[in-house]
């Protein structure tokens, strides 16, 4: 059973991070879900999703949203003994999903302020999967470099760039397309979005 971090800091985006800790969860995998304090205020903004309180009230309701049972697991941002914040504990995967180019910056100069920041650090020396989805544009110079940093480091970076060329109708295919492209660099089988070249479903 694969061990996954998903951590949502504060760029726009959150339905990303949302949408892919459903189906980590379907897939049956060990969740550790992670929120910047930006990060729970954008969430609130953007989906509604209003998760207060002390990190097991919070818990609690993460399970309540997603109907999930002990696979999902919450710390709070400032709690470097969590068990993911250590080598020898090291989940299989990170996916910081959006990214906040303040937190990329952060990571790629090997900052590790909060526990988000903490996890990556921890996957990039134990040579684990970690993969950033930035939301954000246009970039600059400064958010090219350290995503170079970050890449040559080896992070994936994997940028919110929906495709169009599966005709989405609605917002939630143009979600669920970078989702899967997420769970494709995960190696965890989905079919939440057409492949080139392959036939559409039967209705």
């Amino acid at each position: 059973m694969k061990q996954i971090v998903v951590a949502i800091t504060g760029a726009s985006g959150s339905v990303y991070g949302v949408r892919l800790v459903e189906e980590l969860l379907k897939a049956r995998c060990r969740v550790s879900l992670l929120l910047t304090r930006s990060g729970l205020d954008v969430l609130r903004y953007e989906t509604g999703l209003d998760w207060q309180g002390t990190v097991s009230e919070r818990l609690e309701q993460m399970r309540a949203t997603f109907a999930a049972d002990s696979l999902l697991e919450h710390y709070g941002e400032d709690d470097l003994f969590a068990p993911v914040a250590s080598g020898s504990s090291a989940p299989d995967a990170m996916v910081i999903c959006p990214c906040s180019m303040g937190t990329a910056g952060r990571i790629a100069a090997g900052l590790g302020s909060n526990l988000v920041e903490r996890v990556a650090d921890v996957a990039l020396k134990e040579r684990r999967e970690l993969i950033l989805v930035p939301r954000e544009t246009p970039f600059n110079r400064i958010h090219l470099e350290n995503l170079l940093r970050l890449s040559q480091a080896g992070a994936h970076i994997l940028p919110a760039m929906p495709a169009f060329y599966h005709k989405p109708q609605t917002i939630d295919e143009l979600v669920d397309f970078v989702v899967g492209k997420v769970l494709d660099s995960l190696h965890i089988k989905h079919r939440l979005f057409q492949r080139w070249g392959e036939q559409p479903p039967i209705a």
